[in-house]
């Protein structure tokens, strides 16, 4: 593995969910980090809370402008005299809303990809990390997600962004990067949460104990992994040597068929309000864009030395106890 002492990473969208536990787990590895993030997401709490109540080397920037990227890179290069990777995770996270306005995503998912590569070029950086999601895929219902599957349509204007920065990217690989890492992440889950799933039931019994009203009637089936094995494999990735002239594409997920959504509404219950109604709603997608059913082909990150240890399952129980714990503070 590479020896990180002294690193210089850039983080954008580092104040988000899973931006800060990857800042945390990238300066406990002995990189020097530095975080550019809008704040629509993220907060300077979770900067605070999980990296250090005296972190300074953050700045509120708009990414997906070239004065931005500008900013955040010159203070990075002020800093410490160099940046030697950017990590790319500032994205429009909420599915939802990229529905009701599809400029979110074209905004905060795609032109922060294409300034921070423009930014790269400018600056002289030759390593990337993309966070990617399994949304590039489309609804391929129980057929595997593997890398190689194609043609690739997305049925959300989140999947569909995502993709045309997975393809800005390799563009950019041929052209001036060096190193690209590509992670398609599954459902991610644990805290600081901001949305999703496991938020949303809790947020709802909160308001009304008694009980639980359910997008859809119960039966999406989806792979969830927790943030720590997420940013675990993340990095273990990226820290493998280079060995192909190619960007580096790589499903992270948990080895196993996924959970319903059933199932997670009874573990919240069960945590929370044991007493609480389930009431599920109708259809198998709980709103447009949705993907009701998938399944994770894992093999290429196992074929890499990376093993994920919790299923679904674990990945959710975890989860929901951690976001239960912090909701409110």
């Amino acid at each position: 593995m590479a020896n990180n002492s002294n690193k210089v990473s850039v983080i954008a969208g580092g104040a988000g969910f899973i931006g800060v536990n990857l800042a945390k787990s990238l300066k406990d590895s002995g990189r020097n980090i530095v975080i550019g993030d809008n704040l629509s997401l993220g907060s300077l709490d979770n900067i605070q809370k999980y990296i250090s109540p005296e972190f300074e080397d953050f700045y509120e920037v708009d990414l997906s402008t070239a004065i931005g990227v500008k900013h955040l890179f010159e203070s990075c290069i002020v800093r410490f005299g160099r940046i030697d990777e950017v990590w790319h995770l500032a994205a429009n996270s909420d599915i939802p809303a990229g529905v009701n306005n599809p400029n979110v995503d074209h905004k905060d998912t795609f032109l922060t990809t294409f300034e921070l590569l423009q930014g790269c070029n400018e600056y002289g950086i030759k390593k990337f990390n993309f966070a990617s999601s399994s949304a590039v895929y489309g609804d391929w219902g129980i057929h595997p997600l593997s890398e190689n599957l194609g043609p690739l349509k997305p049925i959300s204007n989140y999947g569909a962004m995502k993709l045309a920065s997975e393809a800005q990217i390799c563009a950019a690989k041929e052209s001036f990067l060096e190193s690209v890492c590509i992670y398609r992440f599954p459902n991610v889950v644990g805290a600081p949460a901001t949305h999703g799933v496991i938020l949303d039931f809790i947020r709802k019994l909160i308001q009304n104990p008694n009980q639980l009203e359910v997008l859809g009637n119960g039966s999406q089936k989806k792979s969830y992994l927790h943030v720590s094995e997420l940013v675990d494999a993340m990095i273990y990735v990226s820290d493998l040597p280079v060995s192909s002239s190619t960007a580096e594409i790589v499903n992270i997920g948990c080895d196993d068929e996924g959970i319903l959504v059933r199932d997670i509404a009874e573990i919240v219950v069960n945590l929370l309000s044991p007493e609480a109604k389930i009431i599920f709603g109708e259809g198998d997608k709980g709103w447009v864009g949705d993907v009701p059913k998938f399944t994770y082909d894992v093999s290429r990150l196992k074929s890499l030395g990376w093993v994920p240890k919790n299923n679904s399952h674990q990945a959710v129980n975890l989860a929901a106890q951690e976001v239960i714990s912090n909701f409110g503070d």
